[in-house]
């Protein structure tokens, strides 16, 4: 694999290289899979197929173009003096179509999909580093949108993510996590606190969870994402029961765990682990997300529930959610989505909707939680209708679960 630092030095040298009104592309390739088949036979066979990919790459390009190994799964191919954009579609569309055959590997052939991002020289850039980032974040639009390629778009671009960053930020253990305190609206205590993962990019500073948790989603990243977030907020739970702290954590999952061969047995582990009572645990899971593999999801929960964890539904009432759904869900509490809780003061008819979700989780003995809670008006309101927790910054902000846990464990040491 070629340095990064030489890897643009190489690819600026081809480009400076390039008559003013020349058109070059910058094509990133990377392999879908290929880190799968790696983990699961060996370090030696990702080797063997990366040597197989680069090979048949070389093939299918024209002797003036170049690709360059740049990472475990991912190749960078320069194609120069093209005679306008559409030769580098061309490529692209060779390059994929060439990956739906398997790869001859020793030992065993290995077939893998292959997402190609691209950018142009000189209307994407005349420099090679800036090139490669916007070629790579076009392959990552490329995932985000389902499609096998992508080119980089001047305008109209999504904020920039880079699928390599977030996934190496997620391994090298760089995102944090925050707390966000849960009100017990009869006793008015804190009784437990939300997990949320938040990222701070090294090129792109804080990036809001609605932008990288969602490419996550499109993307394999969010199962690693979903385990890290899980054992970062256990960490967290099991020092504030050393300090005698005795706040419940809710964690999100992505039902797209739930294929995950032993998940169930992993985060049943991860308690163990930790030390973390699975009664101290609640797990939550978006309506609309259960519902695209509903059976599947009834079962993990079901698991996980039968050994004391609670199961939440998320934004409940954004999805299609009926009583039967309901009947056979293992849910042990709704929480109510904060596009209703927040208009609820200013629109009667709305008021009237979070009373009739509270009042369906009271009749099925399930607990409510209401999320958005943004004034006292907003709380009274929803003391008032029996709502069993609320959360929202009228009651607590998110705050670092670091600093967090610290400034509790001081009041219960204070109070002892």
């Amino acid at each position: 694999m070629t340095p990064r630092a030489n890897l643009f030095s190489a690819i600026q040298v081809m480009l400076d290289r390039q008559a003013e009104d020349a058109i070059c592309g910058v094509l990133v390739l990377r392999l879908r899979g290929m880190r799968e088949a790696q983990l699961r036979h060996g370090y030696d066979f990702g080797n063997q197929i990366m040597r197989a990919a680069y090979a048949r790459i070389e093939r299918l390009l024209r002797h003036v173009d170049r690709v360059f190994e740049a990472g475990e799964d991912t190749f960078i191919a320069v194609l120069p003096a093209l005679r306008n954009p559409t030769h580098a579609l061309l490529a692209a569309t060779r390059l994929m179509s060439a990956f739906e055959e398997p790869l001859a590997c020793p030992g065993r052939p290995w077939i893998g999909r292959a997402v190609v991002g691209a950018a142009l020289y000189a209307e994407h850039g005349v420099d090679a580093e800036l090139l490669c980032r916007r070629a790579e974040m076009a392959h990552d639009e490329a995932i985000r949108t389902g499609e096998p390629f992508a080119m980089y778009e001047t305008e109209g671009t999504r904020i920039e993510i880079l699928y390599g960053e977030l996934r190496d930020d997620i391994e090298a253990n760089r995102l944090e996590v925050y707390f966000q305190p849960q009100v017990h609206c009869e006793s008015g205590k804190v009784a437990r606190v939300e997990s949320l993962s938040r990222w701070t990019s090294a090129t792109r500073g804080m990036v809001m969870p609605s932008d990288f948790i969602p490419f996550a989603e499109r993307s394999d990243l969010i199962v690693p994402l979903t385990r890290w977030n899980l054992n970062a907020s256990l960490r967290h739970a099991a020092a504030m029961r050393d300090a005698h702290v005795m706040l419940d954590v809710s964690v999100n999952l992505s039902p797209r765990v739930f294929v995950e061969r032993g998940f169930t047995e992993q985060f049943l582990g991860a308690l163990e682990i930790w030390n973390v009572p699975a009664e101290n645990v609640i797990v939550e899971v978006t309506e609309t997300a259960i519902l695209t593999d509903l059976e599947m999801s009834v079962r993990v929960l079901r698991r996980l529930r039968d050994r004391g964890v609670r199961v939440a539904i998320d934004d409940f009432g954004t999805g299609y959610a009926s009583f039967s759904y309901l009947r056979h869900f293992p849910a042990t509490e709704l929480k109510i989505d904060k596009s209703f809780v927040g208009t609820m003061a200013d629109d009667s008819h709305t008021g009237q909707l979070v009373g009739a979700m509270i009042d369906v989780a009271r009749r099925m003995k399930l607990e409510s939680v209401a999320e958005g809670v943004e004034d006292a008006a907003t709380m009274d309101q929803l003391i008032g209708m029996g709502c069993d927790y609320l959360q929202g910054y009228h009651l607590g902000r998110p705050a670092p679960a670091l600093h967090y846990v610290q400034e509790r464990s001081r009041e219960a040491a204070a109070t002892a």
